[in-house]
């Protein structure tokens, strides 16, 4: 078992699945294959006991294996685990390169606190806000505007948001709601027009936080005293963008940079 621990962050801890499902090593083989062949979401388990990680079963384990054997004649000992603390990164590379999809993670002792999944780790890159990323927007608005900003952290309600962004993709909102139900939310990143919100950025979890019933989120706001110009403000203004139904959810089949063979054939044909 070997586990690698890192303190930079972002941290597996912050995207993991904490509620993990698990078997114990005296399951036999046949309940065991019951319950997978009966989830929609599982192909194997982590073995526990008392919450200590002794292997990994999966579906492949138990072709071979007699209905009556216990889980740990022929669960995987040899595996691979996570620390909390590990960088998502890190975590990203282990599962792409041993080909696993689902990474046990644990703790100083061995116990399993969690789960991290191939799809975690692409959720955990997509749309993050971070204070690099608000400090090149503030640097980019200093310099186009000869102005001084500041910016804080604060929460705002998300009906008073202003969004700059006509469209999102279905996939990618379902993932920010699967976040937001687990208790993770990047902050948003937001410009304080002299009172007016524009949303530069976090246009998913936005929506994601309106369907889930969520009325305000936290969020890194840059504050502009008196109120100028700015170029996402006018883009708005262009497309008719003045609340977050205005917002058009495509699914992903139909973004522009997608094509169906059905369709390539039509094109060539024309």
């Amino acid at each position: 078992m070997e586990i690698v621990s890192d303190r930079t962050k972002p941290q597996v801890e912050e995207y993991m699945t904490r509620d993990v499902a698990t078997v114990s090593p005296d399951a036999t083989v046949g309940d065991v294959a019951t319950r997978i062949a009966e989830s929609d979401e599982h192909s194997g388990f982590p073995v526990c006991e008392r919450r200590r990680v002794e292997g990994f079963i999966s579906a492949r384990d138990l072709l071979l294996a007699d209905n009556d054997d216990p889980i740990f004649k022929v669960m995987t000992t040899d595996l691979l685990v996570a620390h909390p603390e590990m960088k998502v990164t890190d975590a990203a590379r282990v599962i792409l390169r041993s080909g696993i999809q689902k990474l046990p993670v644990v703790d100083d002792a061995g116990n399993l606190v969690g789960i991290i999944s191939n799809a975690d780790v692409i959720r955990s890159q997509i749309e993050r806000a971070t204070p690099e990323k608000v400090g090149k927007l503030v640097r980019t608005l200093e310099q186009i505007h000869n102005i001084e900003l500041e910016q804080e952290r604060r929460t705002v309600a998300i009906d008073q948001l202003t969004p700059t962004q006509g469209r999102v993709y279905a996939d990618e909102l379902e993932g920010r709601q699967y976040e937001l139900e687990r208790g993770l939310a990047e902050p948003l990143v937001v410009i304080d027009n002299a009172g007016t919100l524009l949303l530069a950025d976090g246009h998913h979890r936005v929506l994601a936080s309106d369907r889930l019933g969520i009325d305000a989120m936290d969020a890194y706001v840059i504050v502009i005293d008196h109120e100028i110009e700015l170029g996402m403000a006018e883009t708005a203004a262009n497309e008719g963008l003045e609340e977050l139904d205005d917002i058009e959810v495509v699914d992903y089949a139909r973004h522009p940079l997608v094509q169906t063979t059905k369709r390539l054939q039509s094109a060539a044909n024309d």
